[in-house]
């Protein structure tokens, strides 16, 4: 059951059925909660609901980039925005299939290659694009931040002192941090470059279809970037893709599934892989997400008692060298 019990389910079902009437769709229909991250999503045989509870209007963004998506992308078809008291909703006609990571377990080896070339071929597709003018800024899983005038590290910088200040970080740590990302932030300019990036690639955000992926889906994140930026959400998820996924699944995915996943897409679009610098910038970019996270959650144990995926941890890993990434060295993808 959701948190909050039946009544928040109540009051969430209530709110999508808001959006489905607001769209001119029929509102009593069969509705079937679907896992989310982000968002309240239902889904109708036609259509899918997202409800967006944040003030951030996040999904008005989305509504007004899907127009401007490549075709390649095959993103849905939108039928409707708006907003209620409290939240904003979009709702886009039903693309066949399911979230790749769904089934990704029971998919065989020839499957699973194709899907990632397939992904590869969308992807130089999206980076073909230009970002429209005028998105709104809803912020970024990373704290980095491009534009004339200011430096893309300043957030970043600021956002690690403030975790210098927590309960179970170490200054050792963070000083390390600093360092690293002084010393490398000249390598990730220029940062404000007009390339449309997804900005949350994850499995859960493809739709597989049993032959082939459907769409490429929840362009909430997405935004004007270098294209190596895709990498740093896309491996963390190839290393923790437990993290990414719905509870009634989670015991069905294991990384070692994931292994060769990085190596195939990299074989598809060797360009993301193979800018100058790549792993120096996958490093800044990683501890750009991480210590947002560990900003948004607070570690509430020491280090050594936090789980080995936890923000932290990762951060400590990163900082010693010894990181997902560094695998990655060893094994000469970067």
């Amino acid at each position: 059951m959701p948190p909050g019990g039946p009544l928040a389910t109540g009051l969430a079902l209530a709110r999508a059925k808001y959006a489905l009437e607001a769209a001119g769709l029929e509102p009593h229909v069969e509705l079937t909660r679907a896992h989310s991250v982000t968002n309240e999503v239902w889904t109708t045989p036609d259509v899918v609901v997202r409800v967006n509870r944040r003030p951030d209007r996040r999904l008005r963004r989305e509504a007004a980039l899907g127009a401007e998506l490549p075709a390649e992308v095959n993103y849905p078809e939108i039928v409707g925005y708006g907003t209620g008291t409290g939240f904003d909703w979009l709702v886009v006609r039903r693309r066949p299939g399911n979230v790749l990571s769904r089934c990704w377990p029971t998919m065989t080896t020839e499957q699973r290659r194709a899907a990632v070339r397939q992904l590869a071929v969308m992807l130089r597709a999206l980076h073909r694009a230009i970002s429209p003018v005028g998105l709104e800024d809803v912020g970024a899983p990373q704290l980095l931040q491009g534009g004339q005038g200011q430096s893309t590290v300043a957030q970043l910088l600021d956002g690690l002192e403030r975790a210098r200040g927590l309960a179970h970080v170490g200054s050792g740590l963070i000083d390390v941090l600093v360092d690293v990302v002084r010393s490398t932030q000249r390598l990730i300019e220029p940062f404000d470059v007009p390339t449309l990036i997804h900005g949350d690639l994850t499995f859960e955000n493809v739709l597989w279809d049993g032959e082939r992926i459907s769409a490429l889906i929840d362009f909430e994140w997405s935004r004007a970037a270098p294209p190596d930026l895709e990498l740093d959400v896309f491996l963390r998820f190839c290393a923790f893709p437990d993290l990414h996924v719905a509870d009634d699944y989670v015991h069905e995915t294991k990384s070692e599934a994931y292994n060769q996943v990085p190596w195939w897409l990299r074989e598809d679009y060797p360009a993301l892989f193979t800018v100058p610098h790549a792993l120096e910038r996958l490093r800044l970019f990683s501890i750009a997400f991480d210590v947002r996270q560990l900003l948004m959650s607070p570690p509430t144990a020491s280090i050594n008692d936090l789980p080995p995926a936890h923000g932290l941890q990762r951060l400590r890993r990163l900082a010693q060298r010894r990181s997902y990434l560094d695998n990655f060295v060893s094994g000469e993808m970067l």
